[in-house]
C-alpha cells in the first residue's frame, strides 16, 4: 500500500520525465503548485489510478499538443534570408528581403492569396490585384536583377514565374474557383464528362446559336448571355463554397467551364 503523502514524489518525477525542463511550462504554470489531494482522499490509504489525470485545472490539457504547438510556432518564425540571415518581419510574404534586398527562393507553403496579401476567399477585388502584381514584378522580374549573382537570378526567375501564375489564376473567376478548391484538397477535373441533361441540352443550343449567328451583332448578344450565365454560376459557387458543399461547388465549376469556352469561341468569330 502506498500512503498518500508519498504520492507527490512519483508525480513530480513523472512530469520531469514528460517535459525535459520546467522552463517550458513557465508561460503556462508560472509560480504554480500541484494542488493537494481532497480531504476525503487524504485519509485513504489508496488513491484511484485515474486521479492523476484529474488534478489539473483543465483535464483536457495535452502535453503533446503543447509541445507540438511550440514547435510549430518555432518553425513558422525561423524563416531567414539566405544572404544576410535576417529574420522574416511583418506579414508580407518572404519573397524578397527588406534588409538586404535579396530575392528569396520559392516557398511553396505560401499560397497565391498570401502572395498578394489577400484573405483566402473567392470574392476578391480584382482591380487592386493588378497593382500588387506590378509591385512584385518590379522587385522580382529577371530583367531588373541582371547585376545580381547567378544564384539570385535563378531565384528571381522562379519567383517571377510564380507571381505571374498567381496573378493569372486569381484574376479570372473560373481558375480562381478551381484553385481555392484545390487549397481545400478538392481536385477538379475540367475535362470530366457532363452528366447533367439540362446542362448538356443548354450547351448544344448555345453551339447551334453560335454557328447560325448571321452577324457580329447576333454574336455579341450571345456573348452577353454567356457573361450573365458565367456570373450566375460564379454566385452559385460562392454559396456552395461558403456552405462547404464541395460537390455543388464542383458542379458550378463545370457550368462555368462550358460558359467560358463558349465565350472564347464567340470571341474568335468576332
Amino acid at each position: 500500500m502506498y500512503k498518500t503523502k508519498k504520492l507527490c514524489a512519483p508525480l513530480s518525477t513523472i512530469f520531469r520525465g514528460v517535459l525535459p525542463t520546467t522552463r517550458r511550462l513557465s508561460p503556462y504554470f508560472s509560480n504554480s503548485r500541484i494542488p493537494s489531494l481532497p480531504s476525503h482522499l487524504q485519509s485513504s490509504s489508496r488513491v484511484p489510478p485515474r486521479y492523476a489525470l484529474h488534478f489539473l485545472p483543465n483535464s483536457n490539457f495535452s502535453f503533446q499538443n503543447l509541445c507540438s504547438q511550440s514547435a510549430a510556432k518555432l518553425d513558422s518564425s525561423t524563416k531567414r534570408c539566405w544572404n544576410c540571415v535576417a529574420d522574416e518581419t511583418g506579414t508580407t510574404p518572404f519573397l524578397y528581403c527588406d534588409s538586404c534586398r535579396s530575392i528569396q527562393p520559392v516557398d511553396l507553403s505560401i499560397d497565391y492569396f498570401q502572395i498578394f496579401g489577400l484573405e483566402k476567399k473567392y470574392e476578391i477585388e480584382v482591380d487592386g490585384l493588378e497593382g500588387k502584381y506590378k509591385d512584385w514584378q518590379k522587385k522580382l522580374h529577371p530583367d531588373l536583377v541582371h547585376s545580381k549573382s547567378e544564384k539570385e537570378r535563378g531565384y528571381a526567375a522562379e519567383q517571377s514565374a510564380r507571381v505571374i501564375d498567381a496573378y493569372r489564376t486569381l484574376s479570372k473567376p473560373l481558375s480562381r474557383a478551381i484553385y481555392i478548391l484545390r487549397l481545400e484538397g478538392v481536385d477538379v477535373d475540367e475535362e470530366q464528362t457532363v452528366s447533367d441533361p439540362e446542362l448538356l441540352t443548354e450547351i448544344m443550343e448555345i453551339r447551334e446559336a453560335v454557328e447560325e449567328a448571321p452577324d457580329s451583332q447576333a454574336l455579341n448578344q450571345i456573348q452577353s448571355k454567356m457573361e450573365e450565365k458565367l456570373e450566375e454560376s460564379s454566385n452559385s459557387f460562392v454559396n456552395a463554397y461558403q456552405s462547404r458543399n464541395f460537390d455543388e461547388a464542383v458542379a458550378c465549376i463545370q457550368r462555368m467551364t462550358y460558359y467560358q469556352r463558349a465565350s472564347e469561341e464567340i470571341l474568335k468569330k468576332l
